[in-house]
């Protein structure tokens, strides 16, 4: 962590504050240790952090405040309304400032999300850390300030009151859809650390899991996930990308059961040359994909993707370097750039790269990997036509049907659909709130709008929407 104690910027912005009732200031924590965290909610890197950011809060509950700084990548992310909806996502309690146009950014030397910025009792920056690793970087220099400070602390309770809560709904950020042969609907209710297997009328069939945020295996109501998303379906046995737990879990459907098929619940890294062709952890898994005799895995938390071999159920590197880039070629030799969604058309996997708002194939046999629509890290928008000139932003699920490739352009709130006999994007539908995945069934688009916490049909030739009222 870089030290060097200077006054510390203030950190107010014209866009205000959120999670509080008040606008804060550097003076008002005076005796207090402060940690600015500097973060963008799509990124998983900031995510990441996110339980880091709370084991601290809790150890140095007394004299530490941290105060999110949200520096937005994307447009839709410098919006007031969907950070609050992130805030409540990720269960974060302090309060976040919007620095939307990187006013804050700029004046504290910020050059990556996330980046922590430890400030000392007297409003002077002692140093900041980029990237992740923030509890064992940043915890001595608390623990060093407490001592330094000692006598001089202020040890009062600050009250934040964080603003309430929504309603309580049927539905939690719903995020990935798939179906079985019988027409029913597997859904990822992730606020809600379920799964649910619906009928297409809406009707609850079954509840995977006991709504605790957990990593217990057991019954239905014994198991427990933290934020799953993809699901892939192989005989009786539904397996789920357990998001937050970095772990691929494997539901036994008809002895009602859930176990661990990958996963320790601890983060894992590897790059380039490093742990090829053995066994390695998921890292933040978001979507699967079963093909063949393997379970395609994409590991937005690594950049990568894997493939869980089902003989054995062991994961292994398949594609991606580890690197954050907009890179084609051969397997280990690409890159790619935090993937969330998987289909297929034959031996070609289609992937939604969503930090490079770009639509990647990978083909399963030749082992090459290419772009077909998308620029790179920052090049998004909300552009139509042919695929040199079309944008997306921040893509996260995809369905293939022949050569159209319907895609959730998760901060357009739009469905596109990309044409590849035609090498053209067109919008399907829009006013949406972040679509996480799309599912082509019956004929029509079933769409999961995360933020508000519904279900839609949509008629792709219309783009006419319906929504599919849940029923526990």
């Amino acid at each position: 962590m870089l030290t060097g104690r200077v006054n510390a910027p203030e950190i107010q912005t014209e866009y205000g504050w959120l999670n509080t009732n008040r606008d804060w200031s550097i003076k008002d924590f005076r005796g207090k240790i402060v940690l600015l965290d500097f973060w963008t909610f799509g990124c998983i890197n900031c995510q990441h952090i996110v339980p880091d950011l709370k084991r601290l809060e809790e150890e140095f509950a007394d004299v530490l405040v941290v105060v999110g700084v949200h520096s937005a990548k994307f447009d839709a992310e410098k919006q007031s309304e969907t950070i609050q909806q992130a805030i409540r996502k990720f269960g974060i309690e302090h309060p976040v400032v919007n620095d939307a146009n990187y006013k804050l950014w700029n004046e504290y030397g910020i050059r990556a999300w996330p980046t922590t910025v430890l400030i000392d009792p007297n409003g002077k920056v002692i140093g900041q850390h980029a990237g992740e690793g923030v509890y064992q970087t940043v915890q001595p220099y608390i623990q060093k300030l407490k001592e330094e400070f000692e006598g001089k602390l202020n040890r009062e309770p600050i009250n934040f009151q964080a603003e309430q809560r929504e309603e309580e709904t049927v539905l939690s950020f719903p995020s990935k859809l798939i179906n079985d042969s019988d027409g029913n609907i597997y859904l990822s209710d992730s606020g809600h650390n379920r799964i649910l297997k619906l009928n297409q009328e809406g009707q609850v069939l079954e509840v995977i899991g006991s709504g605790r945020q957990g990593f217990d295996d057991g019954s239905y109501k014994e198991a427990s996930f933290y934020e799953p998303h993809g699901m892939a379906l192989h005989g009786h046995f539904l397996y789920v990308a357990d998001a937050k737990n970095n772990a691929i879990r494997k539901v036994d459907l008809e002895q009602r059961h859930v176990s661990t098929a990958a996963g320790t619940g601890e983060l894992d890294y590897y790059f380039m040359d490093n742990k090829v062709d053995v066994p390695v952890n998921p890292n933040s898994p978001w979507d699967l994909l079963l093909l063949e005799d393997n379970i395609y895995i994409a590991n937005a938390g690594n950049h990568q993707i894997l493939r869980m071999d089902l003989s054995t159920e062991e994961v292994y590197r398949f594609a991606g370097n580890g690197h954050e880039a907009l890179a084609d070629g051969h397997l280990l030799k690409a890159a790619f750039n935090q993937p969330s969604g998987l289909a297929n058309n034959g031996p070609v996997l289609y992937v939604a790269d969503a930090e490079a708002s770009a639509i990647r194939t990978v083909h399963t046999n030749t082992g090459m990997v290419l772009t077909p629509l998308g620029k790179g890290l920052f090049g998004f928008g909300d552009v139509d036509g042919h695929v040199d000139d079309a944008l997306l932003q921040h893509c996260v699920g995809l369905d293939i049907i022949d050569s159209n490739v319907y895609i959730a352009d998760t901060y357009n709130g739009k469905i596109k659909m990309l044409n590849m006999s035609r090498l053209r994007v067109h919008t399907v539908t829009d006013g949406l709130s972040e679509p996480n995945d799309v599912l082509f069934l019956n004929g029509q688009l079933w769409v999961t709008s995360t933020n508000s916490h519904q279900i839609f049909k949509v008629e792709p030739h219309t783009g006419e929407k319906e929504e599919l009222v849940v029923q526990l």
